[in-house]
């Protein structure tokens, strides 16, 4: 790597060194826009989605900032907070700045649900450069006096639009109050809400705009298939897809908690290897569950929308919308899951006639008419409630096969997802 791509952009050559180190080669967009205003102390305003190298974008500038600073840290207070909508993310984000600020002396710490408070408290105490954190896990140690953020000189808010949709609008407004009047403030979103816009609007001093979102919503090399099929028989529609050979790891995204603990739980009893991920789930839990995921000892990741952002995993073959979303944007984070880094991908839709306005508002975004897919799914007996023991025995792991009645069943039929692709065309100017 060229050392100067980042020099080029004010940063230093400790972080330049540690960047040649773990790979990265050239800035990205985000990176090679927002890197030299936010290293000018300017508010940013950040259109960006996931995978577009975001968080380097302002984790760089702020590590340096903190640095040249070099000032000690008082008892419970954080000198930059980063607010993100998951503690998925929030991982991922403390990840990021544990390899950024190696060979320094700068302390993080996260804050999220679904653990103990001890040991973040305990983290805490002695006071950290940079605090990632949940909303409401931060406000719970804010108001029990373990955090104080009087100190905080830099504020980013991690995809502003998802934190609005998970309902914290009030917290993110509660803790921005917290926060000095002089701080420097970034705000990055995926997308611009009216809502998101004006919170940008509250937080934000003449800030710089950055926006780096593709002009086609959908990227073209995710192949995207539509089922038209009832409710009743959405689970084994989905079943038959994942018995495909092609499939080698799959999300399955519902819209509710309880439904992605129903579909993953009748995915075991059909012999397919499935864990739930949901806000309801510990933190242990969760992890466990992508652990599981990541190392393919499960066929699928049943979800709600808490992994359509935030979650990076290598090779998912395939996501599943088992149900529409309500908002057609979420469903092109959805189907981001796959098809990353340049790698193919097949997303498919099962459509219930009564999801059919969430289809048409689906192709108006993307700007596609999806051709739907006739599957000949195969008549399948009730299961006995005594039979369903749900034993790990049959269940289909990636790169471990599949039961061989699986295997017969498939071989008897016929017109199946693999014999069959979506046409594409463009939408006409008729409106839908």
């Amino acid at each position: 790597m060229n050392k100067n791509s980042f020099a080029v952009l004010g940063m230093q050559e400790s972080f330049c060194d540690v960047l040649a180190r773990v790979g990265y080669v050239e800035p990205t967009p985000i990176q090679q826009q927002a890197i030299p205003h936010l290293l000018e102390g300017r508010d940013l305003l950040g259109i960006a989605q996931t995978g577009t190298g975001k968080t380097a974008a302002f984790a760089l500038p702020i590590l340096q900032r903190l640095l040249d600073e070099n000032l000690r840290t008082e008892p419970r207070c954080p000198r930059a907070l980063v607010l993100a909508p998951t503690r998925e993310l929030v991982l991922q984000i403390r990840e990021e700045l544990d390899t950024f600020s190696q060979g320094t002396d700068l302390e993080h710490a996260i804050v999220i649900g679904g653990v103990g408070k001890g040991p973040q408290i305990k983290a805490l105490a002695p006071g950290v450069d940079v605090l990632v954190a949940t909303p409401g896990r931060l406000l719970d140690l804010a108001s029990e006096r373990h955090v104080d953020l009087s100190d905080v000189s830099v504020l980013i808010l991690d995809e502003a639009d998802r934190l609005l949709d998970m309902g914290f609008i009030r917290d993110v407004k509660r803790i921005v109050a917290m926060t000095p009047d002089d701080r420097q403030s970034l705000l990055f979103s995926a997308t611009m809400p009216k809502e998101v816009a004006s919170l940008a609007r509250e937080m934000l001093r003449n800030p710089q705009r950055v926006d780096v979102s593709p002009q086609q919503v959908t990227v073209r090399e995710i192949d995207q298939r539509v089922v038209h099929v009832g409710n009743a028989d959405k689970q084994q529609a989905l079943e038959h897809l994942l018995n495909q050979p092609e499939v080698t790891k799959a999300i399955v995204f519902t819209r509710t908690k309880h439904g992605a603990n129903k579909v993953a739980k009748k995915l075991v009893q059909a012999g397919i290897g499935a864990e739930a991920i949901h806000g309801n789930k510990s933190q242990n839990a969760r992890q466990r569950a992508l652990e599981k995921f990541t190392k393919g000892d499960v066929l699928a990741l049943v979800a709600t929308d808490i992994a359509a952002r935030g979650i990076d995993i290598s090779g998912v073959s395939h996501v599943f919308n088992f149900e529409l979303p309500h908002e057609p944007e979420s469903y092109v984070h959805r189907i981001g899951r796959t098809g990353r880094a340049g790698a193919a991908g097949i997303a498919w839709a099962l459509v219930d006639p009564t999801e059919r306005s969430r289809l048409r508002a689906v192709e108006k975004l993307i700007r596609l008419e999806l051709a739907p897919i006739q599957l000949d799914l195969p008549y399948r007996a009730p299961v006995p409630e005594d039979a369903k023991s749900g034993s790990d025995a049959n269940t289909r792991r990636a790169g471990h096969g599949r039961n061989r009645a699986q295997q017969q069943t498939r071989g008897n039929q016929s017109g199946t997802a693999s014999d069959s692709r979506p046409r594409r065309r463009r939408r006409r100017s008729k409106a839908a």
